[in-house]
């Protein structure tokens, strides 16, 4: 018996190394993996293939990396073990925003402003910044026993990235899927940058409604600030008190003087809602700029980028929003305009980074049709070419490919993939120029500038299936696309998993992969989301340190059923962690007994030697159904019971007495149905707590080294 069983497991002594030799090993890539392993009977290697939610290169892993990094390297390892040419491809995103907001506090906290540098300036410190947190990142993927092929590790800035997704623009607006347009976007006043509607957080608050005499109405209106870009009036057509005012213009009064507006009917006014009549601000409101397209409104900017009224609100001007409204309420009552004031709860978005409320602000932008390209998506999951687990995650991904809205890819950071892209000074045309060649406006000839934004980084991660497999010439390309799962959090559905299907669809003219897997997130041991406010994160790294990778694999994936949000608590971890002593002690228990044996010739079993042998095979089959249906947290569970309460509690037990016996055949049957459960349980166990059981299978006697991580499941 090898001497390192002589005392208990620490898998800080093991860990690092076994890595090592992973690494040196070249297995993570599936080019080098024994013919003997993926040879099948046709000849032809199945392959499979995972693309790695690429974590934002901006900081250190938390508990959500932890758990998808442990949920796909347990799929990768047991493919490979089934004999696939397992790919695990590695990335790290650039994070466009999110890791700008990151970086400006830094600059905050050093007394500096990105306002203030030059973008060039800023872009690379972010850049050096970013390539040394992506290192660290690394490391803790490492840490947690990713399997993946580091020979293949992408990154959303790489050269080529780069200019494949500005390729992509370049089609999209030559198939008219791509436009530059005056819209209202969302504006964050605090980071200046336009945001798309999922970077946005809907935030229930109780604010006052205004119900403000206008002329022959009272409208009712939370943001009394705007009227002084009110355009129009709106009323439902079927609304009989107002009937008779549509189509007509009618004089209204406001603090700066009287304002002629018309009068509209549109079916999308809500007659119940305050007294059914709607003042119109075009310019500052989402739905309000909706109807001028419809009805042909002109627009009025009364609001800047700052979120301060500018000239046309007269002596307002310059006021933040929240001083303007005090301000302009006050006036209006002196005026003898307010009717009434309510309290009005409401749900407000709010930019998700910092929380600042999201000002509406009509600005030039590039955007994405989305129906069509929606309408594709939707049409292959109803064809059932996608499988999502769980299966409501498909109703809800149908639901917002059903209910889409343009898309604005345009951001004003420095941080991220340029858009090729040129603007003309005098005439406001716009089009791509991927190769800086355009010097002169395509239209009238006038003098160009470079357009300076940046795209949303959905836009690049959104091709991420594609980019990583070099699309579309690349031999990885044409061997694993389609990917066979993309694995990520819930929260995805609707920002990440669509983008991905249609550009898929779109470019490669196939979707991206077959299998969606949808976890939660990962909240602290009183079920309560993570927050560093809060005080209640959790490093995984620190866990690994106090009780080894496998145990904190372990913790995360117990009881953790697909979609639903899991607690993550030590002493869970804890317990996982005496469960890897157990695999170490019941091992080296059997070896102890069974030392110098060899186990050439099968013995004459006993009929229960032949039943626990049978049970170990139903155990096989079982773990291989619940991995192929995608029921990770209760292949884990089962095999914790079946080794620590079947074979070390009873098995073993049951056979003591008779590895003590003068009976060497009864001996020798023993000691062989031990040894046979060991190596098959270490498989069995080993997508799941890779480092324990590739320390003790290299060290059984005869493996001479062997890997586990290459032995046929």
């Amino acid at each position: 018996m090898n001497e390192i069983f002589n005392k208990p497991y620490e898998a800080k002594e093991f860990e690092q190394d076994i890595y090592k030799r992973w690494e040196e090993s070249g297995f993570f890539n599936p080019d080098n993996l024994p013919e003997s392993l993926t040879r099948t009977s046709d000849l032809v290697s199945r392959t499979f293939c995972i693309i790695m939610p690429p974590p934002n290169a901006n900081g250190h892993l938390h508990a959500g990396h932890a758990l998808f990094i442990t949920v796909e390297d347990i799929m990768t390892r047991y493919k490979r073990m089934q004999g696939y040419k397992a790919l695990w491809v590695p990335g790290a995103d650039h994070a466009g925003f999110e890791t700008q907001v990151v970086y400006e506090k830094k600059l905050e906290k050093e007394g500096r402003s990105r306002f203030k540098m030059d973008p060039q300036e800023l872009f690379d410190e972010i850049m050096a910044f970013t390539l040394e947190n992506k290192k660290h990142m690394e490391e803790e993927v490492k840490r947690m026993g990713a399997s993946c092929d580091w020979s293949r590790e992408r990154f959303t800035l790489d050269p080529d990235i780069v200019k494949e997704v500005q390729k992509t623009f370049v089609k999209m607006h030559n198939d008219g899927l791509a436009y530059r347009g005056l819209r209202t976007v969302n504006w964050c006043t605090k980071h200046q940058t336009s945001l798309s509607d999922v970077e946005t957080e809907s935030v229930e608050k109780t604010d006052k409604l205004y119900y403000i005499k206008y002329g022959p109405f009272v409208v009712a209106t939370v943001r009394p600030e705007t009227i002084f870009g009110d355009v129009a009036i709106a009323v439902n057509p079927e609304d009989s008190r107002y009937k008779q005012y549509i189509g007509q213009e009618v004089e209204i009064e406001n603090p700066n003087g009287k304002l002629t507006v018309k009068v509209i009917g549109d079916e999308s006014v809500d007659i119940e809602f305050g007294t059914g009549a709607l003042k119109v601000t075009p310019a500052h409101d989402n739905n309000d700029f909706a109807l001028a397209q419809k009805h042909g409104l002109e627009h009025v900017i009364v609001i800047d980028q700052f979120g301060k009224l500018n000239e046309k609100a007269g002596k307002y001007a310059g006021m933040k929003i929240a001083e303007a409204r005090t301000k302009v309420v006050e006036d209006l009552q002196a005026m003898g305009l307010i009717e009434k004031i309510e309290d009005y709860t409401h749900a407000v978005p709010t930019c998700y980074k910092c929380g600042t409320t999201i000002e509406p602000r009509l600005l030039p932008q590039w955007f994405v049709k989305m129906a069509p390209l929606a309408e594709m998506a939707a049409k292959a999951v109803d064809e059932g070419k996608i499988e999502f687990i769980p299966d409501n995650y498909r109703k809800i991904f149908l639901y917002w490919m059903n209910n889409t809205i343009d898309w604005n890819i345009s951001r004003q950071i420095v941080w991220g993939i340029p858009i090729p892209a040129k603007l003309c000074n005098d005439c406001d045309a716009a089009f791509p120029d991927l190769y800086d060649e355009v010097h002169v406006c395509e239209e009238c000839g006038g003098a160009v500038r470079k357009d300076t934004d940046t795209f949303d980084t959905w836009f690049s991660s959104g091709q991420w299936p594609l980019l990583t497999l070099n699309y579309p010439d690349g031999k990885d390309f044409k061997q694993f696309y389609p990917t066979d799962v993309m694995e990520t959090g819930r929260d995805l559905i609707f920002k990440w998993v669509p983008r991905m299907v249609i550009f898929g669809l779109y470019l490669a003219k196939e979707i991206p992969f077959k299998t969606v897997y949808m976890h939660g997130l990962v909240n602290d041991a009183k079920g309560k989301k993570m927050s560093k406010s809060k005080g209640n994160v959790v490093n995984p790294i620190e866990l690994i340190d106090k009780f080894g990778t496998d145990a904190l694999r372990m913790g995360l994936v117990v009881g953790n059923t697909p979609g639903n949000d899991a607690a993550l608590a030590e002493n869970k971890i804890k317990g996982y962690r005496n469960f890897a002593n157990k695999i170490w002690q019941a091992t080296r228990f059997v070896l102890m007994n069974s030392d110098g044996v060899d186990f050439s010739q099968v013995p004459e079993l006993t009929g229960r030697d032949k039943e626990v042998l049978a049970e170990c095979a139903a155990m096989k089959g079982q773990i291989t159904k619940e991995l192929d249906d995608f029921m990770i947290h209760l292949a884990a569970e089962n095999i914790y019971h079946y080794f620590w309460h079947t074979f070390a509690d009873k098995i073993i037990e049951e056979n003591k007495d008779r590895l003590k016996s003068d009976n060497e055949a009864d001996k020798y049957a023993a000691q062989y149905v031990l040894n046979e459960i060991v190596r098959a349980s270490l498989k069995l166990l080993h997508p799941f707590m890779p480092f324990v059981t590739e320390t003790i299978y290299g060290n059984l006697p005869g493996n001479d080294g062997k890997m586990l991580m290459v032995e046929p499941w």
